[in-house]
């Protein structure tokens, strides 16, 4: 049975590390010319256009990303600029506009998965192959709510 001293400890431990791969992360995006909240949005562009074939509309991303549509514009403004993604009219209402990802943005989004497995290397570089399945059985228990299900 754990104290709240024990409990305390840990909450502060997983604190840490989230700092740490944060900014491990911020490092490894720096190269690529791109912030945190660029890169969140790119990955979701990128999950929406996997879910339905359809780009996804402003407050889509807003609801996804869980922030203010006025946000997103902010976002969108930049990577398009940088040519990462597109302002596209929708086809069945002109009113609407959504946001799709270039072929920048998909390069971009793979630049973005080789530096996330870097910074998680950095991270986990200490610990062996059996210390790895251990974490990520427990990180799955404890995101998830149980351990990880076969494919």
């Amino acid at each position: 049975m754990s104290t709240h001293s024990d409990d305390g400890m840990l909450a502060e431990q997983l604190l840490r590390l989230t700092r740490r791969l944060h900014r491990a992360q911020k490092r490894q995006l720096e190269p690529i010319g791109i912030t945190p909240g660029q890169a969140r949005l790119l990955r979701v562009v990128s999950r929406f256009s996997l879910r339905d074939d359809a780009a996804p509309r402003m407050t889509d991303l807003a609801r996804s990303l869980e922030v203010v549509p006025r946000a997103v514009t902010t976002l969108v403004d930049g990577l398009e600029q940088q040519g990462r993604v597109r302002r596209v009219p929708d086809p069945a209402n002109r009113r609407v506009i959504r946001i799709e990802l270039t072929d920048g943005g998909r390069d971009t989004l793979d630049a973005l998965r080789s530096a996330r497995r870097d910074a998680v290397e950095d991270i986990l570089a200490p610990l062996t192959a059996d210390e790895r399945k251990i974490l990520g059985g427990l990180l799955s228990t404890l995101v998830d709510g149980g351990p990880p299900q076969p494919c």
